[in-house]
């Protein structure tokens, strides 16, 4: 990646774009073990989990919105999906700040994290940031939501479960753009894929960097605060965002699910 012209942070050794403006009542923090995280659906974990949710899909609107900023160039097409996006992950903040308040939360109650922010906008091409931000970690959220549906209907709170479902929707539609873009670009330039090999690649050292003990994290798991690492793979969702089936095999063989894969016909 070329040299950096925005602000920067160095994180355990990894050098970050600096986080964005938030509000004084927000207490930012840099790694997963300063967040505040339960496995349970207590009441204080259900707000936690609206609250870090709340502020990951503000981040997804920065990050659409800067990549608007630092690509003018981009197709026309591409820059209105990344317009849409914006739209969406607005309303997707309004829906759970209001859910929030409605349990008894209120903003700045819990830490938080601005790691795909600073991650995703340290890189320096378009197509990276696509393979970062919607086709690895807005995935990796469809994979949450995927599982965490469940959770809630089960303790019987279907109008969260109800909007985190209209959420999920919409992230398809964002992961599936990212990959209908990334093989376009790649089409007409197969340079293309070098910068996308590279931001994974970065994304990869700085999960390394970011977990307890410098663990790896499976695709798509967000170290700063998230229980992504004990969702399962999304899989129909992912086909609707037009992933290959090649790809949902090897997501499922790296998160320990080879059992899942489907035997190749003829294979014995």
């Amino acid at each position: 990646m070329s040299a950096p012209t925005f602000p920067v942070k160095v994180v355990r050794g990894v050098t970050l774009r600096q986080d964005p403006a938030r509000e004084p009542c927000f207490k930012v923090v840099q790694t997963g073990d300063e967040m505040f995280e339960m496995a349970d659906m207590s009441e204080t974990s259900r707000r936690e989990r609206l609250h870090r949710h709340m502020n990951n899909e503000a981040g997804a609107i920065e990050i659409a919105a800067q990549c608007l900023v630092d690509f003018p160039d981009a197709p026309w097409d591409l820059r209105m999906q990344l317009a849409r996006q914006c739209y969406d992950e607005a309303r997707h903040v309004a829906a759970l700040l209001r859910r929030l308040l409605q349990l008894g939360g209120y903003k700045g109650e819990f830490p938080i994290a601005n790691y795909e922010w600073s991650v995703t906008c340290t890189l320096d091409s378009l197509a990276g940031r696509l393979a970062v931000q919607n086709r690895t970690f807005e995935a990796g959220l469809m994979d949450l939501l995927g599982s965490l549906l469940k959770k809630w209907r089960e303790i019987g709170d279907h109008t969260t479960a109800d909007m985190l479902e209209h959420i999920l929707a919409d992230e398809v539609t964002h992961v599936r753009f990212a990959n209908q873009w990334i093989r376009r670009m790649a089409q007409q330039d197969r340079r293309v894929l070098l910068k996308v090999a590279q931001a994974i690649r970065f994304l990869a050292a700085t999960d390394v960097a970011h977990s307890p003990g410098g663990a790896a994290q499976a695709p798509g798991v967000r170290p700063a605060g998230a229980d992504y690492a004990s969702a399962g793979i999304n899989v129909e969702d992912r086909r609707l965002a037009e992933f290959t089936d090649a790809e949902i095999d090897s997501f499922l063989q790296n998160a320990g699910l080879s059992s899942l894969v489907p035997a190749k016909a003829g294979k014995e």
